[in-house]
């Protein structure tokens, strides 16, 4: 599966479940995490087979559960939007009362401030002790 260029800016990729890969925003402001279904031409759930719908929902609920706890969320938003990027995509926001969006959407709300290199293992490290099934993916 290719990778739509956007996503390939923005994201680190951090894994795999059977279905979907695993990409952290560059975005330090809040951990947000986005699940991609490795299929090729699908931009909406429903062009997922019956199977894939359901191993997407148990994926995301997998993730929203973990990035709760290692991250100890007020909230956990999640959105399919699709309308910059066509490839299906599902976000996964941890969010905060005191995050400085809060209540309002993240989406354009400031400009994403990139991880340092020890946030960034900060945030991996996270992700890795609360999703013990996740597949690590070579590094290019």
């Amino acid at each position: 599966m290719i990778l739509h260029p956007q996503l390939k800016k923005d994201c680190f990729v951090l894994g795999r479940f059977d279905l979907c890969l695993l990409l952290l925003i560059n975005d330090s402001q809040y951990p947000w995490f986005i699940l991609v279904p490795q299929r090729e031409n699908i931009s909406e759930i429903h062009q997922l087979t019956t199977d894939e719908q359901y191993m997407l929902i148990h994926e995301s609920s997998l993730l929203a559960q973990a990035i709760e706890a290692a991250f100890t969320a007020d909230k956990i938003n999640v959105a399919a939007l699709g309308n910059v990027v066509p490839q299906l995509h599902i976000h996964h926001i941890v969010r905060y009362t005191s995050d400085i969006a809060w209540p309002k959407p993240v989406w354009g709300a400031f400009p994403s401030k990139p991880y340092t290199d020890d946030e960034l293992s900060i945030v991996i490290k996270h992700v890795q002790s609360h999703l013990p099934t996740l597949q690590a993916m070579e590094q290019s």
